[in-house]
């Protein structure tokens, strides 16, 4: 135990002596986490309460057009800018302007009104409802397509969503001219009571958790405290393997080991230095959440009854962090070699556990390949905590994997440093 607080506090006395490292440790992943979270909770904001403007050229003026026009308005999403040119009106999305252009084309109310009714007839001719039998060339209608311009730079998620509300709205004015058309034939023009329903039988609603009363709904805070907290955590494993090779080149560990020390007291003492470290980063993390951002107009992170919860996961994470960097730190022979590959590992880590892009948006090979990352294993953690209202059995799967992860880390570390040295 003497030996063990021996090494931690080298290790101690090591990283106080480093301003410009320690600076990096915790400046930049502050840096790093506001940035992010302003630029998403912005994004956030502007789909909800700054509208896209897009341009509509309408050559049907009937209720077709009059429908989606409104549908658009009503959505609070849109600012709806009508224009009488198409080309104009595509010149200017291509060119980037505005992110749309629809175009309704001429007569599609009046047409779509003929080839219902025409439907409709023909449907009662055959159950001899017709009474009045009169051979007729019916009228070609052609379809009618409402062009849609997008800018090419637009995403793909906002031109599905586009596409399907327009068709949305066209189907349910279809639906309502069916209707309209039976309820005529049938009714003979005379003022009867309506014979159909109109309105849709079918509806959404989303339930959300609670917890009491209380809606639990997530925000931008909630997604990126946890997802960046983890990646500072991680990034860690940087300045420790560096630590470890600075070490072995300066003969720090020749002279160790003329003493009776081991390499897992050396290991230990590292350990529990940068622990310290990565838990007074997830506390940096959490008092940035909780007071600097909601004066900067953002979410404020609550943490109500989940600290017990959270530094649990951000402790093991911590120990799978530091089991990689002094993982790392052995097999590495120099600074150079344990630098680039230490930033780069993190990054394809933090990329394949979903810190960037979610997980279930990536291919399936992907999706797969990310339950071995262990960054991957502490976001679950940590959503669970954040954003399902998870106890503490539900997340033990997740810290488990960490933990042993970092075991197998340490344990590797030590079986090779002893081979090294025995040769």
């Amino acid at each position: 135990m003497h030996k063990l607080l021996a090494s931690t506090y080298k290790e101690f006395l090591l990283i106080t002596r480093d301003v410009g490292g320690l600076a990096i440790l915790f400046i930049m992943p502050v840096v790093l986490i506001i940035t992010i979270t302003i630029i998403q909770d912005s994004s956030f904001k502007s789909i909800a309460d700054n509208k896209i403007p897009i341009l509509l050229v309408n050559h049907d003026n009937g209720l077709v057009s009059e429908t989606i026009i409104n549908g658009f308005v009503e959505s609070n999403a849109f600012q709806v800018i009508q224009k009488n040119k198409e080309e104009e009106a595509k010149d200017l999305v291509f060119k980037g302007d505005y992110q749309l252009a629809i175009i309704i084309p001429e007569k599609l109310s009046l047409d779509l009104d003929k080839k219902v009714n025409q439907n409709v007839e023909g449907i009662l001719a055959k159950f001899g409802l017709e009474e009045d039998v009169e051979v007729e060339i019916k009228e070609t209608i052609l379809n009618k397509e409402v062009r849609l311009y997008f800018d090419p730079a637009t995403q793909q998620t906002f031109k599905s969503s586009v596409k399907n509300g327009i068709d949305k709205m066209i189907s349910k004015i279809e639906t309502q001219s069916i209707y309209k058309a039976f309820q005529d034939q049938v009714s003979e023009g005379d003022d009867t009571e309506a014979i159909f329903e109109t309105d849709s039988f079918i509806s959404f609603k989303e339930i959300v958790p609670k917890k009491g009363d209380k809606e639990i709904i997530p925000n931008s805070v909630q997604h990126n405290i946890p997802a960046w907290t983890l990646f500072a955590i991680f990034f860690i494993i940087v300045p420790l393997s560096i630590n470890i090779v600075k070490e072995k080149n300066q003969g720090t560990f020749v002279r160790l080991r003329t003493n009776p020390v081991s390499y897992a007291t050396v290991l230990g003492g590292k350990t529990m230095v940068y622990l310290v470290v990565c838990l007074i980063q997830f506390v940096l993390m959490l008092l940035i959440g909780i007071f600097l951002f909601p004066k900067m107009g953002l979410p404020t992170l609550d943490v109500a009854e989940r600290l017990f919860n959270l530094f649990v996961v951000a402790f093991f994470a911590g120990l799978a962090a530091i089991g990689l960097g002094l993982l790392l730190g052995t097999i590495a022979k120099t600074q150079e070699q344990s630098a680039p590959f230490g930033a780069t590992f993190v990054v394809i880590l933090a990329a394949l556990g979903g810190v960037w892009v979610p997980v279930f948006v990536m291919p399936k090979f992907m999706q797969t390949l990310s339950n071995i990352s262990p960054m991957n294993w502490g976001l679950n953690a940590f959503y669970d905590v954040f954003l399902r209202n998870a106890s503490f059995i539900e997340f033990v799967p997740e810290i488990t994997l960490l933990l042993l992860f970092f075991i197998i880390t340490v344990l590797i570390s030590i079986i090779y440093n002893e081979k090294k040295n025995a040769v």
